[in-house]
């Protein structure tokens, strides 16, 4: 069981560098008005995407396994699973707005970027924290 431990782990960070980074390129995308760097942008941000929906779908698999093997259990348990939810969502939501600036769509400032950017940061800091403290 250890090594799906650290398979989830690493699926885990990984998946979050990619729910970090593809934000912040959103922030960037809202700010520019040139068509060139709008094409490198909507291109990594595609790529990007492309490359963490199945780093984020391996890290929920091994978080199931470690669910299934071990049996957790627990207020914190639940708690954590409505915060992956929550990830779920929000990568899903990554997806549409993927989409929404490859077709010039978009209508929200940077500024919402910023703040929409901060949320997989405190999702993390509560997931880490029911995982240790596991409140009951």
């Amino acid at each position: 069981m250890l090594w799906i431990k650290w398979l989830h782990i690493v699926f885990v960070v990984s998946w979050f560098a990619g729910l970090f980074y593809l934000p912040r390129l959103f922030v960037n995308h809202a700010m520019v008005t040139d068509a060139a760097t709008r094409a490198q942008l909507t291109l990594m941000e595609g790529k990007l995407y492309r490359f963490m929906t199945p780093l984020g779908i391996l890290a929920l698999v091994f978080g199931m396994w470690l669910w299934l093997g071990y049996g957790f259990s627990g207020l914190w348990l639940h708690l954590k699973l409505a915060l992956v939810l929550l990830l779920v969502v929000y990568h899903g939501y990554c997806g549409h707005l993927v989409r929404v600036f490859a077709e010039n769509r978009n209508q929200r400032s940077h500024r919402f970027y910023r703040i929409f950017n901060e949320i997989p940061v405190l999702v993390l800091f509560a997931v880490v924290w029911l995982v240790v403290m596991q409140p009951s």
